[in-house]
């Protein structure tokens, strides 16, 4: 039991300050930095125009001192969270009931796994995250508000969940692993002879169509380059119907309050920037993000967001590369199929049982397609075991 303590529903970043959250547990996890959630929150990337409203959960002691905190927003639909829910929702409201708003603790817009019960280190880890997921729970069932959905947590902490009424959700992502590589060629050999000749194709296609590429860290760049950035992030969302969030200007504040944290490679084609990947790092982990195109290079994705990527993680000493959700396609590039975990209250007990009536069927579903992806790798035999 945590004693003497106010726990704030509904609190935007203004009303704490960056050094009391940024003393929080976040595991050098760039997504949950103030930085990075408090530029979203000022340049409307959240916001009810796409459907976040900043709805964080946090502890404080009598002092006003922050102890614990979880970053949650109301959300009005599903979108830009990488936890497909969209079935869920179409059957709650067939059954009569508003399935939005929900809640949901997440790094808006970033499939990527790292801390959502943030403690301060001097509290006991344990207790405060228990508070955490116990007031998530008191909010849904007091208010009008459906569910709450924890995105992408550390396996540790969807442990935590699954005592607390919690349904633990399985899913798969693609991971890369530096395996002590002192040169990307050290990376190559222990791939098949196949595999290999592929890999190295795909590098020497983009070399062939004289593109070449430069790394920058975001603090190198100025709002011109950052204007480039938003350009190929927009051309990426009009090429599949999406809806773009971001803008220049988050972009541009992020560059300057973290950007040695910030990686972005920009491809050249006579003179002209045709091409650019953006990626974080944190802590031991690489994060692939955003990547754009403005005309079409045999392979240059594959180069920009994956070889790029190891590149710097080798030189850098970076033990793993994360390059975002989905793409079956990573796997043959030597990224290991490894599960990934949502945890979700359900407030409608009814809705609850069905919904976990779903995980236990889909659930080994997941954990034999991610066994069965295994076979894509291209490492040699002794790798796949």
């Amino acid at each position: 039991m945590l004693d003497n303590v106010q726990i704030e529903v509904g609190a935007t970043l203004e009303s704490v300050e960056a050094s009391q959250w940024n003393a929080l547990s976040h595991q050098d996890n760039p997504f949950v930095r103030y930085e990075f959630l408090s530029a979203l929150e000022t340049h409307n990337c959240v916001s009810p125009e796409f459907g976040w409203h900043p709805y964080h959960i946090l502890i404080k002691d009598n002092a006003g001192k922050l102890l614990a905190a979880a970053p949650t927003y109301l959300k009005s639909n599903s979108y830009g969270e990488f936890v497909f829910d969209f079935a869920w929702a179409e059957a709650y409201e067939r059954s009569g009931a508003p399935y939005y708003p929900k809640l949901i603790c997440a790094a808006p817009f970033t499939p990527a796994t790292g801390p959502r019960l943030l403690v301060h280190q001097e509290q006991d880890y344990k207790t405060c995250a228990s508070a955490l997921l116990s007031a998530a729970i008191a909010v849904a069932e007091k208010q009008d508000i459906s569910s709450f959905h924890w995105l992408f947590p550390l396996e540790d902490e969807a442990k935590l969940m699954d005592s607390h009424q919690y349904l633990r959700r399985m899913g798969c992502q693609y991971i890369w692993a530096n395996n002590n590589y002192q040169h990307f060629d050290d990376f190559l050999a222990r791939c098949t002879s196949k595999k290999r000749k592929n890999l190295k194709r795909e590098r020497k296609r983009v070399a062939e169509q004289d593109i070449t590429l430069n790394v920058f860290h975001g603090s190198e760049l100025n709002e011109s380059d950052w204007r480039d950035v938003i350009s190929f992030y927009l051309d990426t969302f009009n090429r599949k119907w999406g809806t773009p969030t971001l803008n220049v200007e988050f972009f541009t504040e992020i560059g300057k309050t973290m950007g040695d944290d910030i990686i972005v490679v920009f491809a050249t084609h006579n003179n002209k920037r045709v091409a650019c990947s953006v990626m974080f790092k944190g802590g031991n982990t690489l994060y692939g993000r955003y990547w754009g195109c403005h005309d079409d290079f045999h392979s240059l994705h594959f180069e920009t967001c994956y070889y790029q990527g190891i590149d710097y993680c080798i030189k850098h000493g970076i033990e793993r590369f994360e390059p975002g959700a989905q793409g079956e396609h990573k796997i043959g590039r030597g990224f290991v199929p490894t599960p990934t975990w949502s945890a979700h209250y359900i407030k409608d007990t009814n809705f609850r049982s069905a919904v976990a009536q779903f995980l236990k069927q889909e659930t080994p579903l997941m954990e034999k397609r991610c066994e069965e992806l295994h076979q894509l790798l291209p490492f040699k035999n002794e790798e796949t075991k």
